[in-house]
């Protein structure tokens, strides 16, 4: 199977972050993995959860949700998550999010990232992560300079991406053809410190060995340095986080 764009099996598509495309949000990116595009906001509310109240902890949650044509036939309106899907990957992006974050550094305060597919063409869940967490840094960068916040409460980044076994090939980053027709796929959620915060993996058509899985993980960890470095680009960072 031939990638389209000439693309090698280990190669990511593009990655791009365009920064601040909403005026009123704390934070915002809009990410493109390819042909798939991911607005990303992160509001600031003066509030938690019930169950945080008087913890001197903060919160961050997240919601996705695809927009009715960002697709190639036209999809329902999700309302208020009310798919399954949705708010199955609403919680892996929250998931993802909060494990970078000193929750003690956010008293009283609770950081929602809004995560909407303009356009899919696979990995928006992946999309969705990394491109969240730039909203993220970005909402925490404005809320640290307005002296809302003592210091910045991110302890490392965060970036995910999409890899599968096609005609026993690894490809990493997969479009939604290769989604479609891929043996296995796997999505990786990463540390910018070489550490797995979740996997996701599913057998479709064949099942892999184990030696398939630590081969998967290190082409897939190796070719997720370069979103780490195109997120530092883009939130104007020029080393990792301490």
């Amino acid at each position: 199977m031939l990638r389209k764009n000439n693309r090698k099996d280990t190669q990511i598509r593009d990655i791009n972050f365009e920064m601040d495309p909403n005026d009123y949000a704390e934070g915002s990116c809009l990410v493109s993995y390819g042909k798939t595009k991911v607005l990303c906001t992160a509001s600031l509310e003066e509030k938690v959860p019930r169950w945080l109240q008087n913890t001197d902890k903060g919160w961050v949650t997240a919601e996705y949700s695809m927009l009715p044509r960002s697709t190639h036939t036209r999809i329902r309106r999700d309302k208020a998550m009310s798919g399954g899907r949705s708010q199955e990957i609403s919680r892996l992006i929250g998931r993802a999010l909060r494990s970078c974050v000193d929750l003690k550094a956010i008293p009283e305060k609770s950081i929602v990232v809004d995560c909407d597919v303009i356009q899919a063409d696979g990995g928006t869940r992946t999309a969705s992560i990394t491109g969240g967490f730039v909203a993220l840094a970005r909402c925490f960068d404005f809320l640290t300079q307005q002296g809302l916040l003592k210091k910045n409460p991110l302890y490392f980044q965060v970036a995910a991406l999409s890899s599968g076994f096609v005609d026993n090939k690894i490809f990493i980053d997969l479009d939604y053809d290769e989604d479609s027709n891929c043996d296995s796929d796997l999505n990786f959620v990463f540390t910018d410190k070489n550490e797995i915060i979740e996997v996701q993996g599913t057998a479709e058509g064949k099942a892999f060995s184990a030696d398939g899985f630590n081969s998967i993980l290190n082409s897939t960890l190796e070719a997720s340095q370069l979103i780490f470095e195109k997120q530092r680009q883009a939130l104007g960072w020029e080393t990792l986080l301490a």
